[in-house]
């Protein structure tokens, strides 16, 4: 209600003529909101002819209060900016003071190429840094980068020869090196990271189109059985289905992902579970047992497996479990990831696409994710997954009919991967490999993207970097080993270009070279080169109607669109790495980390995710709390303690500091839109480099 002082005098007349407007003020904390009572005045008094004079005005004390009220609520405002900038720089501080950072690796983990790569960065650094302060002494003498008061034929370095003084001498020497022997090469690279932006930007540009064309037409895969719903089928309609889960000490997951796979909607007689179980951890071995016991109890054809030796990892684990006596009964086989939950009718809804179609290997389902808004790093990622299967798995298997095989939630034809070699453990990404070697015996691949299956996100730093530099290694060293494959194939001859210039070259290789060469080296690079030139719209424009692009599939995630440009451009760092460690066979190329898992998706995320969805869904797969009450009454000294570890990435914050510095040097020559690209692009770096994006846990 209003202040005592706003008494009967201010509501009527005041000072004796019109009094000013009313107004309501609701105090609802932290905001204020002020609505203005119209006052009930009859036009012909006094009071109502002066009014129509005044008009509605308003007297000082409404005034002062309005200002006032907005004044605590710009207080607010900035006590809210002051504590997240406190909070901001207080996990900051606990990072550099534990000094845990990516340099302490991992058992059987190699550090050797991090190393190097992390010394030139910073060699990079303090070059940089010397060369802003030469600049800065340089400005504030007055020989600014351009003298265009000069005579005709007099050059700046002239000009400063002709001052006395080793400094000045020194500087005009540095400006005609820059001149003759460094602007040159450096303008060579910078047009041809343009060029290469350019056609992958032409390239992105092709695929949304392509997905434009197909929302138009309203393509997509159709099977040919009529009835597929058919519930009076007999079991002579269902193919023999084998479904695999391999999994690798997936604790927190294991139990609903199998719950979802054993509740799928098909006869039971007509398909087996295999868990593939490669932990090296006891208790999570017998918990993951026990469980498939219980479905076994319940008639579910379930088995476990379990390898004491890990060889080959993923693929070693699917190739072992193919060699079982008992595959030879089954036409088809399903992979799940261990946190991913398919729902009941998955296989009716996949398997008739197969019907009718031999010369159909693959069929691929769509993820979707149940943390995708959990932080900030999982919504980024939404965004970088929503357009890979909404634009690029879709364009490219209606068009082409071959994809990359994303590793789960798909459905092979048991022959297709006999004839094509099988599971190989020569790469980190055997889904890739797989995918390849079927496309060039001729199989063709189906994508379906109104068919989901569930999964989760990883939401710390640490994990979605490892994830990453295992899948921008591997399809380097997958193309070294099958180059000369997909040149003597039998395929035609633009599916071999397709291969080689767009699958692996353009959007493997070209893509986190240019991102990282163009925006993290040639850029600040210019700051102190300026005779090369990087133009405006190659750092402003382009990239955002790429992200503009992108981000068209996930069209809630628009207000992160900034975000996401600066995420992107910072993620170049590990992608450029891995890509080079895989094209060279380094170490770190070889090294295969399972991403971590919350297990987010495995209590009321689903429960929570089930209400929203109108249509049916299953209801067997919901958590057995005599299973997890028993995993409780396991001795702790056996169960370690989840714990929340940050690191500090060097390289990331080395680049930070350089983009800062570069951007402090864009200053002095006046680069608006340069400096701002820098300066955010810096902070983006900082964030990454301190772990303040996503949360680890361990």
């Amino acid at each position: 209600m209003a202040p005592s002082f706003w008494g009967r005098e201010a509501r009527v007349g005041g000072m004796g003529n019109g009094g000013g407007t009313p107004v309501v003020v609701k105090m609802e904390n932290p905001n204020w909101s002020i609505s203005e009572v119209e006052p009930d005045v009859d036009p012909g008094s006094p009071a109502g002819l002066a009014a129509g004079k005044a008009g509605r005005g308003k007297n000082a004390r409404q005034i002062t209060w309005v200002l006032l009220l907005k004044a605590h609520r710009a207080a607010g405002r900035l006590t809210g900016a002051a504590s997240a900038a406190l909070a901001v720089a207080a996990a900051a501080r606990r990072r550099v003071a534990a000094g845990r950072t990516d340099s302490d690796a991992a058992p059987g983990e190699s550090t050797a190429l991090r190393t190097r790569f992390y010394l030139l960065i910073r060699a990079f650094l303090l070059l940089s840094v010397l060369l802003l302060a030469v600049e800065v002494a340089a400005y504030f003498q007055g020989w600014h980068l351009q003298m265009p008061e000069l005579p005709a034929g007099f050059s700046a370095e002239d000009g400063l020869v002709a001052i006395d003084g080793l400094f000045a001498a020194a500087y005009a020497g540095w400006m005609r090196v820059r001149l003759q022997y460094l602007a040159p090469p450096l303008q060579f690279l910078t047009n041809s990271c343009v060029v290469l932006f350019m056609i992958q930007s032409v390239d992105r540009l092709v695929l949304c189109l392509g997905c434009l064309w197909i929302k138009l037409k309203g393509i997509k895969p159709v099977p040919l059985a009529a009835d597929k719903d058919d519930v009076e089928a007999g079991e002579g309609d269902f193919p023999m289905v084998l479904v695999q889960m391999p999994m690798c000490n997936e604790r927190e997951v294991y139990q609903q992902s199998i719950g979802a796979i054993c509740n799928l909607d098909w006869p039971r007689s007509n398909f087996l579970v295999q868990v593939l179980d490669d932990s090296d951890d006891a208790t999570t071995s017998a918990l993951i047992k026990e469980e498939v016991e219980k479905w076994q109890r319940e008639g579910v054809h379930i088995v476990y497996r379990h390898r004491v030796i890990r060889d080959g990892y993923k693929a070693g684990n699917l190739k072992s479990a193919m060699n079982c006596s008992y595959v030879k009964d089954y036409e088809y086989v399903v992979i799940f990831d261990a946190d991913f939950q398919p729902q009941a009718d998955f296989l009716k809804r996949a398997m008739p696409h197969f019907k009718g179609k031999d010369d159909v290997g693959l069929v691929q389902a769509r993820w979707s994710f149940v943390n995708n808004d959990e932080n900030l790093l999982t919504r980024l990622q939404n965004i970088n997954l929503c357009f890979h299967f909404e634009v690029e798995q879709q364009v490219n298997g209606t068009f082409l009919n071959f994809f990359g095989f994303n590793g789960t939630a798909g459905v092979w034809r048991i022959k297709a991967l006999e004839d094509s070699g099988g599971w190989m453990e020569r790469t980190t990404v055997e889904d890739m490999d797989i995918a390849v070697r079927a496309h060039l015996k001729g199989w063709k691949f189906l994508y379906l993207n109104d068919v989901e299956c569930q999964c989760e996100l990883p939401e710390s730093y640490e994990a979605y970097r490892k994830q990453q530099h295992r899948w921008h290694s591997g399809p380097m060293q997958l193309f070294r080993l099958c180059f000369v494959d997909i040149i003597k194939s039998k395929i035609g001859f633009w599916k071999k270009c397709n291969l080689i210039f767009l699958f692996f070259l353009l959007r493997k290789l070209i893509l986190p070279f240019y991102s990282f060469t163009l925006f993290c080296v040639i850029l600040p690079m210019t700051m102190f080169v300026p005779e090369a030139e990087l133009p405006a719209w190659v750092v402003c424009y382009v990239p955002v109607t790429m992200s503009i692009m992108s981000i068209l599939p996930a069209p809630k995630s628009f207000p992160f669109i900034v975000p996401y440009l600066l995420f992107e451009n910072t993620m170049s760092v590990t992608k450029f790495n891995a890509m080079v460690s895989g094209l060279f066979q380094l170490g770190s190329a070889y090294e295969w980390v399972v991403t971590k898992k919350s297990g987010r998706s495995s209590e009321g995320d689903l429960v929570a995710l089930v209400e929203k969805h109108s249509a049916p869904q299953r209801v067997g797969s919901a958590p057995n709390l005599d299973a997890l009450a028993k995993e409780e009454s396991l001795p702790k000294k056996d169960a370690k303690k989840k714990q929340k570890h940050n690191r500090i990435y060097r390289k990331e914050l080395a680049l930070s500091f350089l983009l800062l510095t570069a951007a402090a040097r864009s200053v002095l020559s006046a680069q608006g839109v340069h400096f701002y690209f820098l300066l955010f692009q810096g902070i983006s770096f900082l964030v990454m480099g301190l772990d303040l994006i996503g949360e680890q846990v361990e």
